[in-house]
């Protein structure tokens, strides 16, 4: 009789604990300490921004589309402000590969080495983006002040005509409680 009843106790004590370490891995009362700001991206062909493979169908080369299959490479400057003369404050390198056959979206893939807001690291992000349409980007990780942290990244287009193009880069980063750096 005795051994009959650890059976039930032991499932019970079982379910209780794997009841617990579900609950607590899913707590949403933890306080995420967390940083969001706004930069602008300014893109220029063949200046900041090169194609380096040619796609192979689909429209032509325009400042909104690329041919399915082209690569893009770029190294941006991110400013404070729309301004392309304003401050400095990072640095988009990364590329692009046309991946619809209306060339107006693409996979996307960018480390953005920050100094701004009195914090200095990197983040990569990895997505897919839409030419003239806000497109959210997972974060995929961090360097320095950055390390560890999630997020997304939101680009927008901010202006599509002329030789430079613009998007406004919006950072939502987010650092998990056993990071020890971030805001405090």
């Amino acid at each position: 009789m005795a051994n009959s009843l650890h059976f039930p106790l032991f499932l019970l004590l079982s379910l209780l604990a794997a009841h617990k370490a579900l609950a607590s891995s899913h707590n949403h009362d933890q306080h995420l300490r967390s940083l969001h700001f706004s930069l602008f991206q300014h893109e220029t062909v063949n200046k900041t921004g090169y194609i380096v493979v040619d796609g192979v169908a689909g429209p032509g080369i325009s400042q909104t589309t690329t041919p399915f299959g082209t690569i893009f490479v770029f190294r941006d400057n991110m400013t404070a402000s729309l301004n392309d003369s304003s401050r400095v404050v990072g640095v988009a390198e990364g590329t692009s590969i046309t991946s619809s056959f209306d060339g107006l979206r693409s996979i996307s893939l960018a480390k953005i080495t920050l100094k701004t807001h009195g914090y200095q690291g990197s983040v990569s992000i990895l997505g897919s983006v839409h030419n003239t349409k806000p497109a959210d980007l997972p974060i995929a990780g961090g360097t320095g002040d950055f390390m560890f942290v999630q997020g997304y990244v939101r680009s927008s287009p901010v202006d599509l005509q002329g030789l430079t193009v613009v998007y406004k880069i919006e950072f939502h980063i987010y650092w998990p409680p056993y990071a020890t750096n971030g805001p405090k």
